[in-house]
């Protein structure tokens, strides 16, 4: 298959898992169900790139076998993280806001959405594996962001997990380990992680228009859905985050100031 057949099944085959998605959220009331496929849409999308192109080299095992851990392990804690829970209240409010339009408008604005962004997030590991070609970069950098990134984000998720595990810590503050250091250890993780799959895919006749992935990513874990809707949260729900917020790197990790 050429590249342009690769890119076009993967975009039909994330419409189509989206959309049956969907149907599923419908019958069970429930939008949430489309933040832990997230990760996994990430997976089928290299394991498709990689089955339709032929592509067996090294390079291009690991990269699979990198997004692969990734993708399986967020969603398998987003899962697990959701279970037995309500609907998330993003989407609860968006179905009391949109009434009898929240079928339609929920199909266009989340679960579309959402294929498109990974689509287009996924466009390095989708050109990287389809044309099998070496990056101008050694591997080992890309595998060193990439395992630095996977540390901050899996360590940062335990953390917190084990933080608000304890009925002590309801209301508080997570200010221990990782999140001393960056209020969003998880989401610095998750940037860390797709630069470093850039730096291993990128070839030097596709890495200017491959960047818009980890560009698109970085902008959404920093300005959209990631650090800006967090706080907004968080500073109308616990009495001391503000005090934290003062003290504490937003995103990249820095010692945390004294006062």
């Amino acid at each position: 298959m050429t590249l342009q057949q690769i890119l076009l099944t993967n975009a039909q085959v994330l419409a189509c898992a989206v959309c049956l998605l969907w149907g599923i959220s419908l019958y069970r009331r429930d939008a949430s169900i489309v933040d832990p496929f997230w990760g996994l849409g990430f997976v089928l999308v290299s394991w498709i790139s990689a089955a339709v192109s032929g592509g067996g080299s090294p390079r291009t095992l690991l990269v699979v076998a990198l997004v692969s851990v990734w993708g399986i392990r967020l969603s398998a804690y987003l899962t697990w993280r959701n279970w037995g829970k309500p609907e998330d209240y993003r989407y609860a409010a968006m179905r009391e806001h949109h009434g009898w339009r929240f079928p339609l408008v929920s199909l266009l604005t989340v679960f579309l959405l959402q294929g498109t962004i990974m689509w287009a997030v996924s466009l390095p590991i989708q050109v990287g594996v389809a044309e099998n070609t070496s990056s101008h970069l050694p591997a080992w950098i890309g595998l060193c962001v990439y395992g630095i990134g996977f540390l901050f984000e899996s360590l940062g998720d335990y953390q917190l997990a084990r933080f608000k595990a304890q009925p002590a810590n309801r209301g508080q503050v997570m200010n221990r380990g990782l999140w001393r250091y960056t209020r969003h250890p998880n989401y610095f993780g998750d940037f860390l992680v797709w630069w470093g799959i850039y730096l291993l895919v990128a070839a030097p006749s596709t890495w200017w228009w491959t960047l818009v992935g980890p560009l698109l990513m970085s902008i959404l874990l920093i300005r959209v859905s990631g650090v800006r809707l967090l706080e907004n949260s968080l500073s109308k729900r616990l009495v001391s985050y503000d005090e934290y917020v003062r003290s504490t790197s937003a995103f990249f990790p820095w010692p945390p100031k004294s006062g």
